[in-house]
């Protein structure tokens, strides 16, 4: 073993720790600590593992509901869907290793989502993915865009779960730190639901997967920083995973959870073997004790420290009832997976790790030197009593931005229409989503670029007998409204996610979020997930969608000649809905000839602020962003899942992106299908009558037949109809404001990202 550094307090800033987190460490352990123990401190105490910028915000989310079986807390999110069975969901975000290493860093966060997933005992079913990209001309956008693509397709398609749907944007705040979030679902009996949680005095601790090596040491730390030039060349920071060994670990897991001889399970990953053996510790109120020593090892000469804070892909830690470890161990060995007992469980409350100087396997011949302690600290501390802090805020800092004369800008609707469906915000994603199987399974009810949220079919188990559910999922965030006002574009972002799954039929039942913001000890970020949090509360509320996981990214900006550059503040959402039938699944298209179009919701008040149309003009995010009424909102939705279940509707789109004007071509573009339809209320054409992205509206089809009670139902939930034409033709006509060929329309849409992709 070799000699450790003599820790002093520029070791501890080296490793992230402030002056007075370092003098707070050794007041609590009343003695200087060793190298080993500040780099598990260093880990445990990181943004990335100990949030502890945002806990005290965290709080104020609503995370209970009649259907949530395991709010936040857990590796993933449990919710009822009935008859015994459960759906389990989670998302995080792989942002600095992607921006690194976009293939590995996308494959390692899908590896790592996919374990959340079925550590709680559920098969993995889904993945979306929320990307975030540069500016369409940046040096770097189109390699990185090509290698996360590229990452993401090769491990989700090697381990066989479907890539359903996602979302991509571009813009110039991104050019130095892109994001990287998946969400990934899975299904489970209600009743067999396994958690991370260390239980029983003196059950034995397994560590089964992948042997550990130095890839990903000090990740946790690496999240937890804003990147420089120097921490952009630290490749050995990111981990290498492989699907085929993840694959094999899934199916072992699986097995063992229908065997009934774990008391708990977790994940290793970020601060690896530490960070799981730790937070089952503290989730149970116990101590852990580790045998270093018998860790297995892909390098030579790993010290104690390199053992503990390795993120080596695909490895978890069980707790195994005494006398049942045998068990584990035949079953791992089954699936060709290395497992070994590498601890216990105690009553002590501490996290212990012992290590025989010397040691190393390769060497083949075992020393005879008796291990030591080299590492002793409190779980609490680790944990529950990890730094906590109330950050400054600093309001509104930019208010300048919220006003522009948006009269000044050229306007014709015809231009503006095709250069919006063929920008690389609006246009077709296809090139994304076909690099992805997203029917492995056969699942896929609703393919990605079909409907507003993914369709899936769940084939729920039960002994001989085997039920369908059918559920609807989706991802969104505008960062652009949330720059302009955190608190309303979030809550934004919840109302659209939900009214995405609402559209494809299904009532939402929980959300999961991912929270990507710039430096929280610069108060103008802080004030940021501040209100941005607050306003998933108060959608969560209104909507009565509970938040039952999530994960917060910090830290996401990069340092440049010209200053501090932060990401727009992102707080990405996913959510999950429940469709009673299969027959309520609504795509966004129109489907044929002869039916009406509607648009549900107000017309909106052609707010242009942080919309595609005025970006693109002004060359920033600027102006006065939309507002949301929420319990408009939760009218419109609360209609949609009625009228699917009523199956009135034909297709249902919702209007976001590029504004009404685009969402009636995209309602064309889909299945080739022309429209003729009035806009009453457009006396004379504007930007922001046409392009304008105010929330809460909804274009719908139907037949004829159905007007009447389409019209009997939006009453009774207090929705507007405004009936603007029918479907019919090959041309998009506009009453005084466009007309154009669908052909064209489509030739536009589906070559948008051929500016980065080429026409592959």
């Amino acid at each position: 073993m070799r000699p450790e550094p003599a820790v002093d307090l520029a070791l501890a800033r080296e490793h992230g720790l402030s002056e007075e987190e370092y003098a707070r460490a050794c007041e609590a352990l009343g003695r200087t600590p060793t190298f080993t123990e500040l780099g598990v401190l260093s880990v445990m105490w990181s943004e990335h593992c100990s949030y502890k910028s945002s806990r005290v915000h965290l709080k104020r989310l609503p995370t209970e509901g009649p259907r949530v079986l395991q709010g936040p807390g857990e590796n993933a999110g449990v919710v009822d869907i009935g008859d015994g069975f459960a759906v389990v969901f989670k998302m995080e975000s792989h942002n600095h290793p992607s921006f690194i290493e976009p293939y590995q860093g996308a494959a390692t966060g899908v590896g790592g989502i996919l374990r959340d997933v079925f550590t709680m005992g559920a098969r993995p079913v889904a993945l979306l993915d929320s990307l975030r990209f540069g500016a369409p001309e940046h040096p770097k956008t189109a390699a990185l865009l090509r290698g996360v693509v590229a990452g993401i397709a090769g491990y989700g398609n090697s381990i066989g779960v479907p890539t359903v749907g996602g979302e991509v944007q571009f813009d110039p705040a991104y050019n130095g730190n892109i994001l990287v979030n998946v969400f990934a679902l899975g299904v489970c009996r209600a009743d067999r639901i396994f958690y991370g949680r260390a239980s029983g005095v003196g059950n034995p601790i397994i560590y089964v997967g992948a042997r550990t090596g130095r890839d990903g040491i000090h990740g946790a730390t690496m999240a937890s920083a804003e990147f420089s030039e120097e921490k952009e060349a630290r490749r050995p920071t990111v981990q290498v995973g492989d699907p085929f060994k993840e694959k094999l670990l899934l199916e072992a897991c699986l097995e063992i959870f229908a065997e009934d001889v774990l008391e708990g399970i977790q994940d290793m990953g970020a601060a690896g073997l530490t960070s799981s053996t730790v937070e089952m510790a503290g989730r149970a109120g116990n101590g852990v004790e580790l045998d270093l020593d018998k860790v297995p090892r892909r390098a030579r000469g790993l010290s104690p420290y390199e053992l503990l804070l390795s993120e080596s892909q695909e490895r978890m830690i069980l707790v195994a009832r005494a006398g049942m470890e045998h068990r584990v161990l035949e079953l791992c060995a089954k699936w060709d997976l290395d497992a070994v007992v590498v601890g216990r469980v105690t009553d002590t409350k501490r996290f212990v790790a012992r290590a025989t100087a010397g040691h190393d396997p390769f060497d083949g011949e075992p020393t005879a030197d008796p291990s030591t302690v080299v590492c002793d600290l409190p779980v609490a501390l680790l944990t529950d009593e990890a730094p906590k802090y109330t950050r400054p805020c600093l309001e509104d800092p930019r208010p300048d931005d919220r006003s522009v004369d948006t009269a000044r800008f050229h306007f014709d609707a015809h231009r503006d229409l095709l250069e919006l469906l063929g920008s690389v915000n609006v246009g077709s994603r296809a090139w994304v989503w076909r690099q992805y199987d997203h029917i492995v399974r056969d699942g896929t009810v609703l393919r990605p670029g079909d409907s507003d949220a993914a369709v899936v079919r769940l084939f729920c188990g039960d002994g001989d007998q085997r039920r369908e559910k059918f559920i609807a999922l989706s991802v969104d965030c505008n960062g652009r409204f949330c720059e302009l006002d955190p608190r309303e574009g979030a809550a934004m972002a919840v109302a659209e996610c939900c009214r995405n799954v609402a559209c494809a039929g299904a009532e939402p039942i929980g959300l999961t979020d991912c929270l990507n913001f710039g430096n929280p000890e610069r108060p103008e970020v802080m004030a940021q997930l501040r209100d941005a949090i607050d306003g998933i509360a108060d959608a969560c509320r209104a909507l009565k969608v509970p938040v039952v996981s999530g994960n917060v990214s910090l830290y996401n900006e990069t340092l440049e000649a010209g200053g501090v550059r932060s990401v727009l503040p992102t707080p990405t959402v996913g959510v999950v809905g429940l469709l009673s039938r299969p027959e309520d699944a609504r795509g966004s298209f129109f489907r044929g000839d002869g039916a009406r179009v509607a648009l549900l919701g107000m017309p909106g008040g052609g707010a242009l602020g942080g919309s595609e149309w005025l970006v693109r003009r002004a060359g920033k995010v600027c102006g006065a962003p939309p507002a949301i009424d929420l319990e408009v909102e939760a009218r419109l939705q609360s209609f949609l899942v009625a009228s699917a279940r009523l199956g009135l509707l034909l297709s249902a789109h919702d209007c976001s992106e590029g504004g009404l004007l685009v969402t009636l071509a995209e309602c064309c573009i889909g299945r080739g299908v022309g429209a003729r339809v009035a806009l009453p209320w457009v006396t004379t054409p504007t930007p922001g009558a046409l392009f304008g992205e105010d929330p809460s509206r909804v274009v719908v089809s139907m037949e004829p037949s159905r007007v009447d009670a389409v019209k009997a139902l939006a009453s009774e939930h207090r929705v507007p109809v405004l009936f603007l034409g029918e479907t019919g033709g090959t041309f998009l006509r506009v009453d005084g404001v466009v007309e154009l060929s669908v052909s064209e329309l489509r030739r536009r849409y589906t070559r948008a990202l051929a500016q980065l992709v080429g026409d592959g």
